[in-house]
């Protein structure tokens, strides 16, 4: 991976904007942050922002900024984004260097340097590696954010493309910062009783077909009544994905203010992604997220959805 060309384009450009996807998660989070840390580290007269809608949610990985209303383009690095409809807050034109950081299958080429590694566990990882592979610097704190990158996308290293390559980084990066990895684990997994609240009802009316596609649509008022929005149902959607009569399952949320359906999507065996993309969406083979416009396109991928669970063989 040609990582000494990503640091020479930093070491280059003294404005640099760092964005990831929108509807963010901890790894699009974590990466993007612990690499303006790490760049300020390296390089503490550089001017980088790092953009994007803020996720209450994961507050606790860092603040994100705001970007000057007169804004000198020069440097954009976008992490953990496989497509340019997908980056949130900023479009790539206009820029004099763009960098794409992602470890999903390709899309569609947006970055005049493009690390891309559908193999790496995570965004995470990728700027792990990063770091080890130049003079870039590591903190603490960068170690902490990038910790909880990796063990976020992986599921607490559940998933299959959880490697060797990941647990020796991990474990360098634990043995080089020294953290405390078992505390890093409290603020990701731990939730308000609501929320415990809002499982129990996506349990007892989660729709299984005989196909073996688990479902779930969420309303305005359902949404109200558990006082959670629509991005906590794909929170929680990991706890679903252990029915055994389910191949796959989705969580259908209303979002108003998008003006979608916020979906998320995942699968034990059968790829999803492609399928996912055909709603505004897209993602890893096994998991994925869409954005139908309603609830009637969301009834059209469900039906695509349940048609490759009939497909698919155990």
């Amino acid at each position: 991976m040609p990582y000494k060309k990503v640091y020479k384009e930093i070491k280059k450009y003294d404005n640099i904007v760092i964005a990831r996807h929108v509807g963010a998660d901890p790894d699009a989070l974590a990466s993007s942050i612990a690499l303006k840390e790490s760049i300020k580290l390296t390089f503490p007269d550089k001017n980088v922002f790092v953009i994007g809608a803020p996720a209450n949610r994961f507050s606790y990985l860092g603040t994100l900024d705001k970007l000057p209303e007169e804004l000198n383009k020069e440097l954009l690095i976008v992490t953990d984004t496989p497509d340019k409809r997908r980056i949130d807050g900023i479009s790539p034109s206009g820029f004099k260097s763009v960098i794409k950081i992602d470890h999903h299958p390709f899309v569609e080429k947006f970055g005049m340097l493009e690390l891309i590694d559908d193999t790496a566990s995570s965004a995470s990882q990728m700027i792990i590696e990063l770091i080890f592979n130049t003079k870039l610097k590591l903190n603490k704190s960068i170690a902490e954010k990038l910790y909880i990158g990796v063990v976020s996308d992986t599921e607490r290293f559940l998933h299959d493309y959880t490697t060797t390559k990941t647990f020796d980084l991990v474990s360098r990066l634990i043995k080089e910062t020294n953290i405390d990895f078992t505390k890093l684990y409290l603020p990701l997994y731990l939730r308000p009783l609501r929320e415990y609240r809002y499982l129990g009802y996506l349990l007892d009316n989660l729709v299984v077909t005989p196909n073996g596609l688990g479902y779930i649509k969420v309303d305005v008022d359902t949404l109200k009544k558990y006082n959670v929005d629509s991005s906590s149902a794909g929170n929680l959607i990991n706890y679903l994905t252990n029915i055994d009569e389910v191949k796959v399952v989705v969580t259908c949320s209303i979002d108003l203010g998008n003006d979608c359906v916020k979906c998320s999507i995942r699968s034990r065996k059968i790829v999803i992604n492609e399928i996912a993309s055909h709603y505004n969406g897209g993602g890893h083979a096994l998991a994925s997220g869409a954005r139908p416009k309603n609830f009637s396109e969301v009834d059209n991928m469900l039906q695509e959805l349940d048609e490759a669970c009939m497909k698919s063989i155990d």
